[in-house]
């Protein structure tokens, strides 16, 4: 398993310093922000090409979220999270993060007893994802969706739910990501969580139950690292949190952590 950080976490005024200093901290990887990627590309592959870091993935905003109310929203959903997919592939990242749907309410009305606005909601994300993930396919790429905690969708909270999601979907592109924030929340064992989900976990958000970095809380991470090792993951386990302290002692120190939790 290798560490990562998101791009936006590290110091650095330009992205060749930013990657400079995650290998100086002692990162393998960093999870890129979709703004102005496109823009970026000749900059983030000159940096990548001159380190051992490589990108892993691609985080993406709530206008890339693919469920919208009508047809014309949900089309210029899928043109921008295509983009992303194209830019995965060019960099041959693991994959884009996809979250179904944001909020505590269903964003369609309920139609029982033939559907009810959640039900229209994940069936219809269903054929998006399965509409997407022949576009992640011709890029060589996945799609990984993230389930929320329940202050945040009402969709997908836990992995299980990512799981059936992705299950529904039946796409070899179409993955899920497991945060650890999400699931201090939501899951009653963590481990077990990741082994029920095995099939599916293709990418690993850390924060700890604080959302800060991981060893700044009280989420336990070393029997989650031991479930994502006995099921063979590999990949990329990307900081997302807030960074308390100087980034230069801080992000070195959290390196350190996380590699010791993985022994």
């Amino acid at each position: 398993m290798k560490i990562a950080c998101q791009e936006n976490k590290v110091p650095g005024e330009t992205f060749q310093e930013q990657i400079d200093n995650l290998e100086r901290f002692g990162f393998e990887g960093v999870e890129l922000m979709h703004g102005r990627l496109a823009e970026r590309l000749p900059e983030v592959k000159q940096a990548l090409s001159n380190s051992s870091v490589q990108a892993s993935t691609i985080c993406t905003g709530t206008e890339h979220d693919l469920l919208g109310v009508t047809k014309d929203d949900r089309a210029a959903r899928m043109e921008r999270f295509r983009g992303l997919l194209a830019l995965a592939g060019e960099l041959g990242l693991v994959g884009v993060i996809a979250v179904p749907v944001r909020g505590r309410t269903p964003i369609f009305p309920d139609l029982s007893p033939y559907q009810s606005g959640a039900d229209l909601e994940r069936n219809l994300y269903v054929e998006l994802l399965r509409e997407a993930g022949e576009s992640a396919a011709r890029e060589g790429t996945n799609i990984l969706v993230e389930p929320l905690n329940r202050y945040e969708t009402h969709l997908a909270n836990t992995l299980a739910d990512g799981a059936a999601i992705c299950a529904a979907a039946d796409h070899p592109n179409v993955n899920i990501m497991a945060d650890f924030f999400h699931m201090s929340i939501e899951e009653a064992d963590i481990a077990a969580s990741i082994r029920g989900a095995a099939k599916y976990v293709k990418h690993v958000h850390l924060a700890d139950s604080n959302r800060t970095q991981p060893g700044t809380g009280h989420t336990e991470f070393n029997s989650g690292f031991a479930a994502l090792q006995e099921i063979g993951f590999d990949g990329f386990m990307a900081l997302e949190c807030g960074i308390t302290g100087d980034p230069e002692e801080s992000l070195p120190a959290t390196a350190a952590y996380l590699k010791s939790c993985m022994a």
